[in-house]
C-alpha cells in the first residue's frame, strides 16, 4: 500500500466508541466491547498501547489489520479449539459468544526475546517456574517453546505466573491448566506452521480462553495478531543471530523500543511522549505488512473519513434492521450481506472492486437479508473460500 493512503487517514481514524443503543461498554486497552442479547459487540479501534499504558495517538487502519487478521487465524485454528467468532460485519468489529473470561494470558515462547530476554539478561534463569539453559543470547531459539502465564490485572501490569501459583491461589483448576497449556502449545505449532509457509518466525503470542455456559473452552480475543505477538523474518535470522544484531522482525516491539528511546517504560514519574505523524504512517505500514505477509493476501483498507459516524450507523442497521442471522457493514463502503457460516474469506470485508463473490453467494444474499441489504453491492474477495466459522 501507499504511504499516502495512510497520511490521508491520519485525522479519520476510529479511536473510540459510544454507542447509547446497545447494552454496557466496556473499554479495553484497544478493544470497545458491548453486550448485545447472548452476544458480544467487538470494535477494534485504532488505539495503541505499550508498557500497559494506551498511547496518545492512533495508528491509521490499525483496527481494520487486527480484526481481519485474528479473523483469518481464528478460522486457521478452529479445528484445535472452538472459538468465539459468529461473524464479521465491519472491518473493525467481530460479533462475538459472549463467554465468561479466565483470568490468565496464556503466553507462548520459542525465542528468548521481549520481556524473557530483559529478565535473562539481568541474571534471571528461570521465568514463571520454567528454568532457562545458560549461553542462550537474545532472540535464541529456545529448546523447546514454553508456556509462561501472566495473571490479568484489571488496571497496571499483568504479572508472571507459575502453573503451581495459579493452582495454590485456585484460579484454575489442575486439570483445566493442563488442558489449556495442551491447546496454546497446538496453538503455537499451527502459528509457526502457517508463519514458516510465508517466510516468517512466530517468536512468542499469547492466547486468551473463556468458558461457554456449558462450561466447553472457548479461544476469545485475538489470536497471533501483531498486538499479541512477535515475529521475525527467518530469511535473516540465523546470519543477524551470529553477528549479535537486532533481528528483522513485524511486532509491536519496534514501537516499545521508540519509547524506551524516548524515555519511557510506563514507569512512575515517566512522561509518556506524543507520536509524531510520520512514526504513525511507519507504524501502520508495518501492521498492514504483517497483514499481507501472513496471509498472502493483500490488504484494502476502508478509506472512510467519518468512521464515528459510519460505525454507529453499522450497529444500528444491525441491531434493528437486519434480522439477526444476518450482518451489514459500513454504510459508506457496502458489501454484500452474508449468512452466519459463510467463510472468513468472504467476510473481510474489502471494498467493491472487478472481483465478486459468486452468483450463488450473491442470491443468497439476496434472497435472506431483506431490503437494506439486498440492495448493496458484492464485494471483492481475495482469498480463496475454505473453511467456514460455524454459528455458535
Amino acid at each position: 500500500m501507499n504511504e499516502s493512503v495512510v497520511q490521508a487517514q491520519l485525522d479519520a481514524t476510529v479511536q473510540t466508541t459510544s454507542f447509547d443503543f446497545l447494552d454496557h461498554r466496556y473499554g479495553g486497552k484497544v478493544r470497545d466491547t458491548y453486550r448485545h442479547a447472548d452476544h458480544l459487540l467487538l470494535v477494534t479501534t485504532d488505539r495503541i498501547s505499550a508498557f500497559d499504558h494506551i498511547l496518545k495517538q492512533t495508528i491509521p487502519f490499525k483496527g481494520q489489520v487486527l480484526n481481519r487478521l485474528a479473523a483469518w487465524f481464528f478460522e486457521q485454528t478452529a479445528d484445535i479449539v472452538r472459538n468465539h467468532v459468529v461473524s464479521v460485519p465491519d472491518p473493525n468489529v467481530t460479533l462475538a459468544q459472549r463467554c465468561t473470561a479466565l483470568p490468565v494470558e496464556f503466553v507462548v515462547r520459542g525465542y528468548l526475546a521481549g520481556h524473557a530476554w530483559r529478565v535473562y539478561r539481568d541474571g534471571g534463569r528461570a521465568l514463571c517456574g520454567k528454568s532457562l539453559p545458560d549461553g542462550l543470547r537474545q532472540n535464541s531459539r529456545l529448546p523447546e517453546p514454553m508456556l509462561t502465564p501472566a495473571t490479568k490485572a484489571a488496571e497496571g501490569h499483568d504479572e508472571d505466573i507459575s502453573r503451581s501459583g495459579i493452582l495454590e491461589r485456585n484460579i484454575l483448576s489442575e486439570s483445566l491448566f493442563d488442558e489449556l497449556e495442551r491447546i496454546s502449545l497446538a496453538l503455537f505449532e499451527r502459528g509457526t506452521q502457517k508463519a514458516a509457509e510465508r517466510g516468517l518466525i512466530l517468536v512468542d503470542t499469547k492466547y486468551e480462553f473463556g468458558l461457554d455456559d456449558e462450561g466447553q473452552i472457548v479461544l476469545i480475543d485475538e489470536i497471533h495478531t501483531p498486538d499479541s505477538s512477535r515475529y521475525f523474518y527467518k530469511d535473516t535470522y540465523e546470519e543477524l543471530l551470529a553477528a549479535d544484531q537486532p533481528q528483522r522482525q513485524l511486532s509491536k516491539e519496534f514501537v516499545r523500543e521508540w519509547l524506551m528511546d524516548h524515555g519511557f517504560q510506563g514507569l512512575d514519574g515517566q512522561v509518556l511522549p506524543d507520536l509524531s505523524d510520520t512514526f504513525r504512517v511507519q507504524v501502520a505500514m508495518r501492521y498492514i505488512e504483517l497483514f499481507e505477509q501472513i496471509t498472502g493476501m493483500q490488504f484494502i483498507p476502508d478509506t472512510s473519513q467519518t468512521p464515528s459516524i459510519e460505525l454507529p450507523r453499522t450497529f444500528a442497521q444491525y441491531c434493528s434492521a437486519c434480522p439477526p442471522t444476518w450482518h451489514a457493514t459500513r454504510s459508506s463502503n457496502p458489501v454484500v450481506a452474508l449468512p452466519l457460516g459463510s467463510t472468513v474469506s468472504e467476510m473481510l470485508f474489502f471494498q467493491t472492486g472487478t472481483d465478486t463473490l459468486s452468483s450463488s453467494i450473491k442470491n443468497r444474499a439476496a434472497s435472506k437479508a431483506g431490503p437494506r441489504c439486498a440492495e448493496a453491492t458484492p464485494i471483492k474477495t481475495l482469498a480463496s473460500d475454505t473453511g467456514t466459522i460455524p454459528v455458535r
